[in-house]
Parts: structure tokens; C-alpha cells; sequence
């Protein structure tokens, strides 16, 4: 089974605002691409750092939860912002097929790119005939 095509969007309560009301998580964008060996996956994340980044991958879910940073220069006060301070969440499951040990991360100018390579068993097979 595809990675693609058992996507499950999540729109659960984040992280806590200081005043202690919880806002939404925010969906990022992302793409996902499939070759014989694994899967890349592009995620867009603007305003998180490596700190504020959390990959997991457990039972078949990989789990992609970032905090955004706004930093003001010299105590400066935001009139208006087009962003919120929302989090970012993505669950991808893949029925283990996915090798989690496997998995390499990097973090770039807010863009997550994921190498997700198969799991022995999910990687296409040729049968021989007797």
C-alpha cells in the first residue's frame, strides 16, 4: 500500500497559547514522492527551527509536529500579522512500510525533507519459477 494513499490529515488541538487556550494545528503543505527504494517526502514549515521540530515515527504513523518562532527585533509589537502562532502537525500512516531506522531528516530555510526508505518487506519482489 502507497504511503500516498493512506494520508490522514490531523486537526487536533496544539500547543497552548500563553494565556492557556489551546488554537488548532495547522496542516502544512507537503508533497510526497515514491521511487522503488522509498519515498521522499517535502514539508513546508516556515518559521520553525531544528528546536522547535519533533519527527517521530511509532505502529505505522509518522508523526511531523513543528512550533513556530516569531522573533521582533528590539521590542518591537506586531500591528498585523497574515500568520498565526498555530503549530504545525502531519500524520502519514504507512502500515510499516516504512524501515524507521532508516530515516534521514533535514531541516533548510523551513523546508523538511524527508528519505523514507522501504521496509524489506513493502520492496517489490521477484518470484522465481521451479
Amino acid at each position: 500500500m502507497s504511503l500516498l494513499n493512506t494520508l490522514l490529515p490531523t486537526h487536533r488541538a496544539a500547543a497552548s497559547k500563553d494565556d492557556g487556550e489551546p488554537h488548532p494545528a495547522c496542516r502544512p503543505y507537503f508533497e510526497i514522492d515514491e521511487t522503488d527504494g522509498g519515498y521522499g517526502v517535502t514539508v513546508y514549515l516556515p518559521g520553525v527551527s531544528k528546536d522547535g521540530l519533533e519527527i517521530t515515527d511509532e505502529g505505522g504513523e509518522l508523526r511531523i509536529t513543528g512550533k513556530r518562532t516569531s522573533n521582533l527585533a528590539g521590542g518591537l509589537t506586531a500591528l498585523h500579522r497574515e500568520s498565526s502562532d498555530a503549530a504545525y502537525e502531519l500524520l502519514l500512516t504507512h502500515d510499516n512500510t516504512v524501515d524507521a531506522g532508516n530515516i534521514q531528516a533535514e531541516l533548510k530555510d523551513g523546508v523538511l525533507r524527508l528519505t523514507l526508505a522501504k521496509a524489506e518487506s513493502a520492496k517489490p519482489r521477484k518470484i522465481a519459477i521451479s
